[in-house]
């Protein structure tokens, strides 16, 4: 006989805050329609280890799917798919629909950078007998993290001669790798009195690239002209071309599931990543002909503050919505004000470990769904929207309608720190806009960690907001 409820158990399920963990609410079927998801995104993350990979890859997935490029509309009508490739960094996708623009859009943004180490314009070099690459970061690292793990090279060549050449060592399984050395611990007394954020420093960051001399002559450098031979015999590149060249050192793992029960992923580049590729399916899988205009941006740079010409800060965006708007009385202005936005980024997940940073009452947990953060930015909320209640509201009421799963989060305590998305690039053109992505550990590392049912809700979560 079930036993009866009490008045303080009805009150509490009618008032009171859930936030539990998703597999215990959800079924069977709906545990594998998750897992299966991820593995189209563990293939995606695969491939797609740098902003030009993923751009190539959405691109393909686009075409494969009916989209065209909006270079080759002279009109739009509702139903076409389309799709914008800026300069092979990033991308815009859109689905026509049958309201005017000046109903505005629904729109989802997400970056398809990460944290990375960027070789210099000048970077091979010898010494004592080993060669090795100068390197730069980029975006917001630990830099002792990237020592002492397989590393691969990515990226494009431009030679002499105007040609491009495309760089992938590490990833196959017969491809050498390459790795930043660290120092003994036997020697490093000194070393270990450095701070942890100084402990490697960046001109430390130096990848091993070889040992092995030219030949028995006597000249210098003979290490370095061997990598110089290597490289010219299979590529056709100088040292020269190193100047005219973007080529990326990322971590030469695989995605992998993570625990007993699998039900986490492991990989290089989940942010944001994880929330490109669930904004990309739900754009490919949304309505025939949608009611509003459905656009997802995959942007550049955003780990380096949305800057240059792939970046949100730039007029890209705004100029795919002058193609929008041709032909009609909407000004884009008038059609972003009407928009919009969610931008699907990620957040940091609690860590039991590392408690301290986190106000547990506002932080978001593994596998409890997509967060929602009505703003990020740092201590006194600076460098963000901040999403108005109204939209929060709307957002709230799509979600529960749609049984989505959601929670809400900081990033972070108050006096912590904080971080910052594209959000506040489109706030500023006037679109309504709030941050909702997936929880992430041991964010800006060589291997993050994420729920599966997570990346699921988020594109649920995406899905039902282009509906």
């Amino acid at each position: 006989m079930a036993k009866e409820k009490s008045a303080s158990s009805i009150l509490k399920e009618k008032l009171m805050m859930k936030n539990e963990n998703i597999f215990k609410n959800t079924t069977l079927k709906q545990q594998k329609d998750a897992l299966d998801f991820c593995e189209g995104y563990k293939k995606f993350l695969a491939v797609a280890k740098t902003e030009r990979e993923a751009c190539e890859t959405v691109e393909k997935l686009a075409i494969d799917a009916g989209f065209v490029n909006v270079e080759k509309k002279k009109t739009l009508k509702p139903g076409d798919r389309i799709y914008l490739n800026n300069r092979g960094k990033a991308i815009i996708l859109a689905v026509i629909g049958s309201d005017s623009p000046a109903e505005g859009f629904r729109i989802s943004a997400a970056h398809i950078d990460s944290p990375r180490l960027d070789l210099k314009p000048n970077p091979l070099y010898e010494d004592s007998e080993m060669a090795y690459f100068k390197t730069h970061y980029y975006g917001g690292i630990k830099k002792y993290q990237w020592t002492s793990i397989p590393l691969a090279l990515h990226g494009v060549v431009i030679r002499g001669d105007g040609s491009k050449v495309n760089i992938c060592i590490g990833e196959d399984e017969g491809d050498p790798v390459f790795v930043i050395n660290d120092l003994l611990p036997h020697l490093a007394k000194e070393q270990s009195k450095r701070t942890l954020s100084e402990g490697i420093q960046g001109e430390e960051l130096n990848i091993l690239v070889g040992s092995r001399p030219f030949n028995n002559d006597p000249d210098s450098d003979l290490i370095k002209l061997n990598i110089l031979n290597i490289l010219y015999e299979k590529y056709g590149i100088t040292e020269n071309d190193f100047i005219t060249a973007e080529l990326e050192a990322v971590p030469a793992f695989a995605p992998k599931d993570i625990g007993f029960d699998r039900s986490m992923i492991g990989a290089y580049g989940h942010d944001d990543r994880v929330c490109a590729y669930p904004a990309v399916a739900a754009t490919l899988n949304c309505a025939k002909v949608p009611k509003k205009t459905v656009i997802t941006i995959l942007a550049d740079k955003e780990e380096i503050g949305s800057e240059g010409n792939t970046g949100l800060h730039s007029v890209f965006f705004k100029h795919f919505v002058e193609r929008l708007v041709k032909g009609t009385n909407v000004s884009v202005l008038d059609a972003l004000s009407k928009s919009m936005c969610l931008s699907a980024d990620v957040s940091g997940a609690y860590d039991p470990n590392f408690p301290e940073p986190f106000e547990r009452r506002n932080t978001c947990f593994v596998n409890h769904g997509a967060v929602i953060m009505k703003y990020t930015g740092a201590r006194g909320k600076g460098d963000t929207s901040d999403a108005s209640a109204e939209l929060m509201g709307e957002i709230r009421q799509i979600l529960d309608s749609n049984k989505v799963k959601w929670q809400v989060g900081e990033l972070g305590k108050v006096d912590f720190g904080g971080g910052g998305t594209v959000a506040k690039e489109l706030a500023a053109l006037g679109i309504d806009v709030v941050d909702l992505g997936v929880p992430v550990l041991s964010m800006h590392s060589p291997f993050e960690v994420v729920g599966k049912m997570d990346v699921y809700m988020t594109y649920l979560a995406l899905k039902a907001f282009f509906k």
